[in-house]
């Protein structure tokens, strides 16, 4: 009669491993039914970093109820049946271990390290002071802020109703808005409806309604983005194929 321990060399399992400390820590391997169950205990060492001698194994089926324990360290894992999909259970016995308590878990349970306002003030380097640095050293531009009239002489000759092209891309259309939109920043803009589904909404942006058009056939940009003039609606059956 066969021995149960007399395995096939390349017969392995998929098994799903869990840490009694650790509820976090979820991990698969695949283990080959000859490895010793010391052997194994070495692999799981790395993952999760629980000794060999104070690591204890407990075998799972795929439906959460136990097996049994792989207590005997000599014994080849294939001695325990395991099939893929079952679960290895680590427990670590070590009681100093730095994952018992949940600390691996619970960033909450670490003491944070804490400094006085006084004592960071007078450490040579520190954030603030190297932020402070760059600030002076590239202070930031007046010139940044654009003037509450940018570009409204470029809308002298854009009025709602024209038709237009749109560039880059030359996307057609009829103006819908043309003035200040304070959402959207200082300065002059042009409201688009365009022909086709090639805009980003109906006229509303950020909760302010501008003008009215169907979805996605909107658009909110600057004057020099806007040529007006006689564009009439492009007939896609005009152009001849090629």
């Amino acid at each position: 009669m066969a021995s149960r321990l007399q395995l096939p060399s390349d017969d392995s399992v998929d098994l799903v491993v869990t840490h009694s400390n650790i509820k976090s820590f979820s991990a698969q391997v695949r283990l080959s039914l000859q490895t010793m169950v010391e052997s194994a205990k070495e692999k799981l060492w790395r993952k999760c970093g629980t000794s060999v001698d104070l690591m204890c194994l407990e075998l799972y089926d795929d439906a959460g109820s136990k097996v049994c324990d792989l207590n005997d360290n000599l014994r080849p894992l294939g001695f325990y049946s395991p099939q893929n999909g079952y679960r290895l259970h680590i427990i670590d016995l070590d009681p100093s271990s730095v994952s018992s308590g949940g600390w691996l878990d619970d960033t909450s349970l670490v003491e944070k390290y804490k400094i006085s306002e006084e004592a960071y003030n007078k450490l040579d380097c520190n954030f603030r002071k190297f932020k402070e640095k760059m600030i002076s050293q590239n202070p930031p531009s007046g010139e940044s802020k654009l003037p509450d009239g940018y570009m409204e002489d470029l809308c002298a000759n854009i009025k709602v109703g024209d038709g237009c092209e749109v560039e880059p891309g030359g996307k057609r259309g009829v103006v819908k808005f043309v003035g200040q939109a304070e959402a959207l920043g200082p300065g002059f803009w042009v409201g688009i409806q365009y022909d086709e589904p090639l805009g980003k909404h109906d006229g509303m942006v950020k909760g302010i309604r501008y003008f009215q058009c169907l979805p996605q056939h909107g658009a909110i940009l600057r004057p020099d983005k806007v040529k007006v003039g006689d564009y009439p609606e492009r007939d896609p059956f005009d152009e001849e194929e090629i």
